[in-house]
């Protein structure tokens, strides 16, 4: 379903996301997760890509088989960096041809192992250069949907990780959906108010497309740590970094306290009228259903009254 027709029918969407992976084992354990997932009806599922377009063959197989098999809707991460514009097109016409419905436009993040990867070569600069080209592609009516593809762009509630200028950061939000962005996906964010202050700066610079609120639930305590790499240094609040220390380092304490945490983020943002949620499962089902299950729904049609 087009962004356009999923803001317009739910008050809210609800989304999860899986990463390719990169062995048989992990292929299974994937499968059986998203298999679990499925009762929870969620509007749509997305897809990572590995930094520098590592998982970019891997994302494209997993999105068509997702698609083909018809259990959920997928959302395909694209990035400009490591990648020329012929690439992209292929993808964007390979997932048109499937009917893809959506796609997640970023800028992208150079391979580890290149620090001092040069830029200058990938197709696109910014984000929203690659959102004007997936309009442009959008606009030569190879997608079964006249539209053309939905499109999301990334936002950052506790600020851009390269970007320590606040307002210069909006300003990039607000070309991205100028661009023709249909709506916005958040990084991980652990404190509400951040994202209430997000949303209310977006406001005051202009952008109007709905804001899906990015959820990860902390599962352990090595998990929390990487979670601050993934997410460049996310912020946890004291009272939760207190709550972890309280378990002495159970490690089911701490899944619990993590849980316990995620839910009354999605219970406070709900009563917030928030656009959407996006839980970031690691390929994981047991947790999001933890989730929906102390909300007090079966799926996600129970979330929002």
């Amino acid at each position: 379903m087009h962004f356009q027709d999923m803001f317009a029918k739910f008050p809210a969407t609800f989304s999860f996301e899986f990463f390719p992976p990169r062995d048989e084992k992990g292929s299974d354990d994937l499968y059986r997760s998203m298999t679990e997932l499925v009762p929870l009806k969620p509007n749509f599922v997305s897809v990572t890509y590995g930094a520098g377009g590592a998982t970019s063959d891997l994302t494209h197989k997993l999105v068509l088989r997702i698609k083909d098999e018809g259990l959920l809707d997928p959302m395909p991460h694209l990035t400009s960096v490591c990648h020329k514009q012929d690439h992209i097109r292929s993808m964007l016409e390979g997932y048109a041809g499937r009917g893809v419905s959506n796609v997640l436009a970023l800028r992208g993040d150079p391979p580890q192992n290149m620090p001092d990867y040069d830029r200058s070569g990938d197709a696109f600069g910014y984000a929203s250069e690659l959102v004007a080209y997936i309009k442009e592609f959008n606009e030569s009516g190879q997608h079964p949907d006249k539209r053309g593809f939905g499109i999301a762009v990334a936002g950052f509630p506790e600020g851009h990780p390269t970007t320590p200028n606040r307002l210069l950061e909006m300003d990039y939000l607000k070309a991205k959906v100028d661009a023709g962005a249909d709506c916005i996906v958040t990084q991980m964010f652990f404190e509400n108010r951040d994202f209430y202050d997000f949303r209310h700066r977006c406001e005051l610079a202009g952008i109007s497309v709905p804001i899906i609120a990015g959820i990860m639930p902390i599962l352990t305590a090595t998990g929390m740590r990487r979670m601050s790499d993934l997410a460049a240094g996310a912020r946890f609040p004291a009272s939760l970094i207190r709550a972890i220390r309280r378990t002495g380092g159970d490690k089911d304490a701490v899944r619990r306290v993590g849980i316990h945490w995620a839910t009354e983020q999605a219970r406070d943002l709900l009563d917030n009228e928030v656009s959407g949620i996006h839980f970031y499962t690691l390929n994981k089902s047991s947790a999001t259903r933890e989730i929906y299950h102390t909300l007090g729904v079966s799926d996600s049609s129970g979330l929002v009254i």
